[in-house]
């Protein structure tokens, strides 16, 4: 049977940490693209040369040709310049945005049949922006970002209760930027609500309430958290590791329900916007986007996000006029 062909656009942190999780868990052939030469070339042959320690056996392959990417079966894209100490994701928008324009023309002549995964940032526009270039079906072009943000958010509580984040429930909806939305009311450790926990833990609601309020807000600037620390560059392995779980949803059909970015139609009440929901996903890519009811506080919290991803989407036809019209469509 042949194998899945992956490709990598973009060769920095995430994309060779990408690279390494797909490799070791042979999801498939790997291509790494970058525009600097000898970077991914160099990246994926170091990489090979440990297949016999890692015990896998994939075809490696770096590149600066965008033709090598074809027949590929998902692409991934990290493509861009990550953040900054003081930069919110927002604030990579007009340059980011000419960046993945060039990606998704690139990605539209070369890999037509291909599933896209978004993770540069700000994502939600991005993956709006890669669509509408590709003018792939929406079930095909998708945004990494609620995996990432709902794992965080279960890590904290698994170190505040002191239990096994393997255990640990939680999702976080909405676009991928200090507006996201913590489900506080559905988080629990395998059933048990994580609210109840917290209370029985400190004997005090006001006191639990304060707590998973800190939680949350941590949820919402953990990536700032880790750019801070790092004094230069930007998450990478959980970004990548989030990524690759989707990857291996589609391409091994498992129909996992992660929270991921796609378009909407209708669904939250959001019209043809790309926003963090629950969505199945398996080898037609988004193949449901599962609906619950919100209560009144995240519903608001939730319009909140949308409004904040429907901002920067408006900011697009003006960074790339030639585009406006296709953007507006």
């Amino acid at each position: 049977m042949k194998r899945a062909k992956i490709s990598l656009i973009g060769g920095g942190q995430i994309g060779g940490v990408l690279a390494q999780l797909c490799a070791q868990r042979e999801l498939g052939d790997v291509v790494m693209f970058d525009i600097v030469e000898g970077l991914p070339q160099g990246k994926m042959l170091d990489l090979a040369e440990v297949a016999r320690i890692d015990q896998f056996d994939v075809d490696l392959k770096g590149t600066n040709s965008y033709t090598d990417i074809a027949g590929s079966d998902i692409i991934i894209v990290t493509a861009g310049l990550p953040r900054k100490p003081g930069m919110s994701r927002d604030d990579l928008l007009g340059i980011n945005s000419k960046i993945m324009k060039q990606v998704a023309e690139g990605i539209k002549e070369h890999a037509p049949e291909a599933f896209v995964i978004i993770i540069s940032n700000p994502l939600d526009a991005m993956v709006t922006l890669c669509q509408k270039v590709t003018g792939f079906p929406a079930e095909r072009v998708i945004g990494q970002a609620g995996v990432l943000d709902s794992n965080r958010f279960c890590s904290f509580i698994a170190w505040e209760l002191g239990v096994s984040v393997r255990d640990v429930n939680a999702m976080v909806l909405g676009g991928h930027g200090d507006t996201m939305v913590p489900i506080v009311r559905y988080a629990n450790v395998n059933g048990i609500p994580v609210m109840e926990q917290l209370i029985r833990k400190y004997g005090d609601k006001a006191k639990a309430e304060e707590v998973m309020a800190a939680m949350v807000e941590r949820t919402k600037m953990a990536g700032g958290e880790v750019v801070k620390l790092l004094g230069n560059g930007s998450a990478f392995y959980s970004p990548a590791s989030s990524a690759v779980a989707m990857a291996e949803a589609i391409l091994r059909d498992q129909k996992r329900v992660l929270p991921v970015c796609a378009l909407l139609k209708g669904e939250f009440g959001v019209e043809n916007y790309y926003i963090g929901v629950p969505c199945v996903l398996g080898a037609g890519g988004v193949e449901n986007i599962i609906e619950f009811e919100l209560n009144e506080e995240e519903q608001a919290m939730f319009d909140n996000s949308v409004n904040a991803v429907k901002k920067l989407i408006d900011e697009l036809p003006t960074i790339l006029p030639e585009m406006a019209d296709i953007l507006k469509g």
